[in-house]
């Protein structure tokens, strides 16, 4: 009984009977199989993702092996394209965070310019300056009473003299009003100092 033969062809087809066998394909037939160009797979052979062999029959490609490279270059370039993904939607969030920290400044430094906001450090600047100002008033106390309460024969008359001058006192502290125009000229000074910085920094 004859052998059965591990390849059986005619003029179109070709039946590999037996497993394991190497297939080796032409370039055009490649082309076919994974339905792409013969630039495309020029492409990959130059970048080293699919391997062209030397055969004593010609150039080919192997069937078993370039499918498989072809697969893993495939898995590569979808993990890539997920890692971009991933990095794309990182840079986003990114920006979105920094418009919005940038949008939250402008308001800030706008509303602090309308005198709706103030920092602590101009608070506590204001504050010291109507301290001052009862310091002073306080201060004056004596040189303002000193003249009348020498003429004064009773205790009575020192004591009326004394809280007419306390009341003078307290009226004026009432008057000390907060000044918005003040408070924006100090803003508008802190800024061009930090512009001014930021320019000399440029220049160096």
């Amino acid at each position: 009984m004859a052998d059965k033969p591990n390849v059986i062809f005619d003029d179109e087809n070709v039946y590999i009977l037996q497993t394991g066998m190497n297939i080796h394909l032409k370039t055009v037939d490649l082309c076919s199989l994974l339905g792409v160009s013969k630039q495309y797979i020029g492409q990959l052979v130059s970048a080293g993702t699919l391997t062209r062999e030397m055969t004593d029959n010609g150039s080919f490609f192997n069937l078993m092996d370039t499918v498989k490279e072809h697969l893993d270059s495939l898995q590569e370039k979808s993990k890539k394209t997920e890692d971009e993904k991933k990095l794309d939607k990182a840079k986003m969030a990114a920006e979105v965070k920094l418009k919005a920290a940038k949008a939250t400044m402008a308001q800030l430094q706008a509303d602090e310019l309308k005198g709706k906001m103030h920092r602590s450090e101009d608070v506590q600047a204001f504050t010291q300056s109507l301290v001052d100002t009862i310091k002073q008033s306080l201060l004056s106390l004596p040189g303002r009473m000193s003249v009348e309460l020498s003429l004064c024969e009773t205790a009575e008359e020192c004591s009326v003299i004394i809280k007419d001058t306390v009341k003078d006192i307290l009226r004026e502290l009432s008057e000390y009003e907060y000044d918005p125009e003040k408070y924006e000229e100090l803003v508008r000074e802190r800024e061009n100092m930090a512009e001014k910085a930021e320019d000399d920094s440029d220049d160096l």
